[in-house]
């Protein structure tokens, strides 16, 4: 099992990985917030991520909350030493308020998922998917946005 210490510094070099790697997560100048075991939280300041409003861009919003899903299953199949390809399947998203500061995404699994599951059909099939719910907190402290995902793992041959 790793430490506080050598995840936090996993999660700093994917974060980095992220942003050399996709120029959208470069552009809006994503950032690491925690990582552990059952939560990855990303930050995105506003002002790389406006709308003609002047408030966070939808198309932000769904993307923070993408990449810490991402995120959170890649953190957890290097914690374990698989190499997979990991892909999103299927996403949904439900915008609920407007956002005018720097925001955040939480990313968890979602209550009827469990890494247990999901690393013993990956052993056996070589490939699995898991289900991923994620959270962008409001001003107010209810959601601002959400986003529900499968996730697919494939191992690399």
């Amino acid at each position: 099992m790793s430490t506080t210490d050598d995840t936090t510094a996993q999660a700093q070099a994917l974060i980095q990985f992220i942003r050399d790697e996709i120029p959208l997560a470069h552009a809006m100048d994503l950032q690491l917030i925690h990582s552990d075991d059952d939560m990855l939280s990303l930050l995105a300041p506003l002002a790389p991520n406006v709308n003609d409003k002047g408030c966070a861009f939808g198309g932000s919003l769904v993307s923070l909350m993408t990449l810490s899903g991402w995120a959170l299953v890649e953190m957890a199949l290097r914690r374990y030493g698989h190499d997979c390809d990991v892909f999103v399947a299927e996403s949904h998203v439900h915008y609920l308020s407007p956002l005018w500061q720097d925001f955040r995404s939480e990313a968890r699994l979602a209550a009827t998922a469990s890494w247990a599951t999901f690393f013993n059909t990956l052993t056996t099939r070589g490939r699995a998917r898991i289900e991923v719910a994620c959270v962008v907190p409001g001003d107010d402290g209810k959601p601002a946005a959400t986003l529900s995902a499968r996730f697919v793992a494939k191992r690399r041959d």
